[in-house]
């Protein structure tokens, strides 16, 4: 991508992107990120986004404002490739002198393979890999004073259940929302059929790139984040570090909340509409047992509606979730004849107010959102 061509027009708009002198630059990817990040930075500054919200992080095109932002960024926060493929040449472009974290390679990350067909069978993962978890939440709760035992015991039990397969991974968190973006390229359903083609190749082994929907992975990340604002702002490294604490300690406290809102609902099972919740389900000993669509712009085939049907009979799954970037009426047409409840599970937080308080309130209204939506099945 070049570097001209996305920053022919910046200086006629005369975009604005330091903070502060003394603190640095900060871009990020998505708007859960963006909240993880301001957590840690508080008053003394705020990131930009990249990827604005209602639009698919999977294919983006950006703005020229947001093409400004990395260029100046001193470091730029991203989930990764796995999930963004589109923004390695902008990276190479505009922030080749910028400090990149791909916070799903960050240290205390925990990773999960991606799941394959409509339906999830069960597996187990490899024992050297949840040793290495469950030390790593042992020592962040450790590290906080949050790690009482009962919430360690929790996370034993949890990481002792088989977990589920990854399906197609191609299909992403959300769709762009197109009267709101006219100017991405993306949101055009022939580009959305191309940008399905490219992923379809890309997602087919690997790692899941959903790892903000663990919130263990988001405590540990917040770690990370202010490590790299200290090194580069070393004068106000030690609010960095207190502010990370705190988040910490916030969001562990969410993950009790929704371990308590999901118990009366726990042992039943429900379909989503793209699996984009293997970390959620995996964190709260949850099963999603299978997902409707592979694609984002392509409906389920006749051969895929059966197998769903079949698994909703097999299992008396009455529970399905469509999302806001989704329509809805595809989940009426699969579940057509069913008792199926539809509820709704949004992963990233597009209607939220962006900011500190968006991944507390992502992960909360996740919760009691498939809560509720199993209490009426």
């Amino acid at each position: 991508m070049s570097r001209n061509l996305l920053l022919g027009t910046v200086s006629a708009i005369g975009v604005a992107t330091t903070a502060a002198a003394d603190v640095p630059s900060v871009a990020v990817d998505i708007a859960p990120v963006h909240s993880l990040v301001s957590m840690v930075m508080g008053d003394l500054g705020t990131p930009d986004l990249l990827v604005q919200p209602g639009a698919s992080p999977h294919g983006y095109s950006m703005r020229p404002s947001e093409a400004a932002a990395l260029d100046a960024a001193n470091v730029v926060f991203w989930i990764g490739e796995g999930l963004e493929p589109w923004l390695e040449g902008p990276l190479e472009a505009l922030a080749s002198d910028a400090h990149v974290i791909e916070l799903i390679e960050a240290e205390g990350t925990n990773e999960l393979e991606i799941r394959e067909g409509a339906t999830f069978e069960k597996h187990s993962h490899d024992d050297d890999h949840h040793d290495e978890e469950h030390s790593e939440e042992e020592d962040h709760d450790d590290h906080d004073g949050h790690g009482d035992e009962d919430h360690a015991e929790a996370h034993k039990e949890h990481d002792d259940h088989d977990h589920d397969e990854h399906a197609h991974e191609d299909d992403h968190d959300e769709h762009a929302h197109e009267d709101d973006h006219d100017e991405h390229a993306h949101e055009d359903d022939h580009d959305e059929h191309a940008h399905e083609d490219d992923h379809d190749d890309h997602h087919h082994e690997g790692h899941d790139p959903h790892a903000w929907l663990d919130p263990e992975n988001a405590r540990a990340w917040l770690d990370v984040i202010a490590a790299e604002l200290s090194e580069l702002d070393p004068e106000n490294a030690e609010t960095y570090s207190a502010n990370a604490a705190a988040g910490r300690e916030q969001i562990a406290g969410v993950i009790d909340d929704v371990t308590a809102t999901l118990e009366p609902v726990r042992g039943k099972e429900f379909v989503v509409f793209h699996d984009a919740y293997q970390y959620f389900e995996n964190r709260f000993d949850f099963s999603a047992a299978g997902s409707i669509r592979l694609g984002d712009s392509s409906d389920p085939s006749p051969a895929r509606i059966q197998e769903i049907h079949d698994k909703v009979k097999e299992l008396d799954i009455t529970c399905a979730f469509s999302e806001p970037q989704f329509n809805a009426n595809m989940i009426d047409t699969v579940f057509q004849g069913t008792d199926a409840t539809v509820g709704v599970l949004d992963p990233l937080g597009a209607d939220l107010e962006l900011g500190a308080t968006l991944y507390p309130e992502l992960i909360r209204n996740m919760g009691s959102n498939l809560a509720d939506c199993l209490k009426g099945s």
